[in-house]
This record gives C-alpha cells, sequence and structure tokens, in this order.
C-alpha cells in the first residue's frame, strides 16, 4: 500500500494554490473540474513527486473549518533559520517554534495555510 494523496477542501482555490505552489514550491500536476459534484480539483506535488496534495474547491459556496481529525501537513527544509526569511518575505510567519525535538537532533516549527491549516516545517539533523 502507498499513500496517493491527501485532500484538504479549501475556500478560495486561486489563493490556496498560490499558497502551496509560490510559497512551499509545490508544482500544480493537474486541474479537473467535476460538473456533477460541482467542484474544481487541484492536484499539487513536492519536489520529488512522492506526495500529492488534492485541493478540492465546492462551487456552491459552502464554508468549512479545520477539523479537529486533521493533524498537519509536514514539509522537510534544509535550514529551518533561512526558509523564516524566505516565509516572511511573502508574509508568512511562524506560528510555534522553532523548537529543538532532541538534543543535537531534528528542529520543527510550525506555519498556516490561509485557511488555517498547520503545516510543520522539519529540518533534519545533521550527521
Amino acid at each position: 500500500m502507498r499513500l496517493l494523496h491527501t485532500m484538504v477542501r479549501v475556500k478560495d482555490l486561486e489563493r490556496s494554490v498560490a499558497f502551496y505552489r509560490d510559497v512551499l514550491g509545490m508544482r500544480e500536476e493537474r486541474r479537473t473540474v467535476l460538473d456533477k459534484a460541482a467542484a474544481t480539483l487541484v492536484f499539487l506535488a513536492d519536489d520529488g513527486g512522492g506526495h500529492r496534495i488534492e485541493l478540492t474547491f465546492n462551487h456552491d459556496g459552502r464554508s468549512y473549518e479545520p477539523g479537529t481529525q486533521f493533524g498537519h501537513f509536514a514539509f522537510e527544509v534544509a535550514d529551518l533559520d533561512a526558509e523564516r526569511a524566505r516565509l516572511e518575505e511573502h508574509e508568512v510567519r511562524f506560528t510555534r517554534g522553532p523548537y529543538r525535538v532532541t538534543e543535537g537532533g531534528s528542529r520543527i516549527a510550525f506555519i498556516r495555510d490561509p485557511d488555517g491549516m498547520e503545516i510543520e516545517l522539519i529540518e533534519r539533523a545533521r550527521a
């Protein structure tokens, strides 16, 4: 079994696509309009193509709150301090962290996407 994608419902499709593409560096792979479901799906992939996020926008105008069952997305970054500076250029601030997970180990921090979904940034310990 292999994880294919994570689906998130969004309030403003273009704002969310821009965030995941322009701020987090994902690339849009495909966009599908489902007329019968009155929804648009956008699939974005990470650099390695190993994981995809499906952004779902329902055309009926309903609103969503981040669910209590959803935890967060996690992205690996090479340098958390450099990432903070880059994100601040996009007016994105750390909501928590950075924290060192273990002495000499990985560091983590958190941000939120335009819909309030939490995203964890992980800087792996260097050997």
